[in-house]
């Protein structure tokens, strides 16, 4: 009993450790059952588990594929994982919810048509974006459609879920915010033309790309404008950690204060307008179309090691426990030392990934144009 109990404690300080190191924005700290409930883990997409600690540079080698599942089209969404469930949404216009073990299909709900909007699974209901114009909240458990709001236009972009309400931009040029228990509209603010970027959230100031390169920070309550600056790229997603705000920038990567929009940093890299940067432990990742993988001084932005690929990287980095996992036009998936950037470990699947991965539970997802949803994770786990 007493080694049982020593055990534990153990276990509680290495979780402990590994989540002090960067908590999520400003958002509580997790339980150690760890879901990954949005597009990069968390309403500010900083594409970093800091609980994760199955997977490591040691042990991320002899990963293995425990299941893939195969949708009825492209895969360009990226996958939510929520109490041992993982959310889809497929260019065949399904929402799938598969079961997190064994890939085996829970349920799916048809939406008309598809989208690259990945789900963000929040108290209970899934929602997401499709190009019939429409956000859908779906019940995480049965699929069955609880509420729909219509915009003017499709919508491409991935929702954000902070504080009750749900932030989502439509090709129509707006943002709204609207209740995440009803769907009824809080607010809406028109950005300056058409928009594919998707809203990030931290300390109660909604961030978005707006259509003619601007990246404008809103009030969350009420949609007012707080600042706007000029970047040049209306699709890159924003990502925000320790009151900075990293973004895709024309042909650069840039940081930003996150209180004022006064500028930090450009880094000039061919960098993907779709690609969003993950951040974790004061370094920047980053996929471009130059066929590299970017790690970048979060402080300074200068470069600190690439990896090249076989092509374009459109998939959004995730960092957990050292490793990077990332998609490739070249058809793969590659977990990376985050230190160094030497390749650990890589798998091939059918077509292009653009899908972005979750980590969590020493279990790697993530999405391919091949049509399958894969799950890799370790011999032994």
């Amino acid at each position: 009993m007493k080694t049982t109990a020593s055990c534990f404690f153990v276990l509680v300080l290495l979780i402990a450790s590994t989540a002090t190191a960067q908590q999520p924005c400003s958002e509580p700290p997790r339980t150690p059952f760890i879901n990954w409930p949005q597009f990069h883990f968390s309403p500010c997409h900083t594409g970093f588990n800091p609980y994760e600690f199955i997977l490591s540079p040691s042990t991320v080698g002899n990963l293995t594929l425990k299941w893939s599942y195969t949708t009825g089209n492209d895969l360009y969404s990226s996958t939510a994982v929520v109490n041992g469930v993982v959310y889809i949404l497929s260019e065949d216009g399904y929402v799938y919810a598969l079961n997190a073990d064994t890939g085996a299909k829970l349920w799916s709900h048809f939406t008309e048509v598809g989208s690259s909007s990945a789900p963000a699974v929040v108290n209970g209901l899934v929602y997401v974006g499709t190009q019939d114009h429409k956000v859908h909240a779906l019940n995480a458990s049965t699929g069955a459609e609880i509420w729909t709001y219509t915009t003017g236009a499709e919508v491409y972009t991935t929702p954000a879920v902070a504080d009750g309400v749900v932030y989502i931009v439509s090709y129509d040029g707006n943002i709204y915010a609207l209740s995440a228990a009803t769907g009824a509209k809080l607010w809406s603010y028109e950005l300056n033309g058409m928009s594919g970027s998707s809203p990030a959230v931290a300390d109660g100031v909604v961030y978005v790309g707006s259509g003619e390169g601007s990246l404008d920070a809103l009030n969350a309550s009420t949609g007012a404008l707080l600042w706007t600056t000029y970047t040049g790229s209306a699709s890159s997603t924003p990502t925000i950690a320790n009151g900075v705000v990293y973004v895709g920038c024309l042909y650069a990567v840039c940081a930003f204060n996150a209180a004022t929009g006064g500028g930090l940093w450009s880094s000039n890299l061919i960098v993907s307008f779709y690609s969003s940067a993950a951040v974790a432990n004061g370094v920047v990742y980053v996929g471009s179309d130059d066929d590299n993988v970017y790690a970048l001084d979060a402080a300074t932005g200068a470069k600190l090691w690439s990896y090249a690929t076989g092509s374009f990287v459109d998939s959004s980095p995730a960092v957990a426990n050292g490793v990077v996992y990332v998609g490739s036009y070249d058809h793969n998936v590659y977990a990376l030392n985050a230190s160094t950037g030497a390749k650990l470990w890589s798998y091939t699947t059918g077509e292009l990934v653009l899908s972005s991965p979750a980590v969590v539970n020493g279990i790697v997802y993530i999405g391919s144009w091949d049509h399958n949803v894969y799950a890799f994770g370790l011999p032994t786990h």
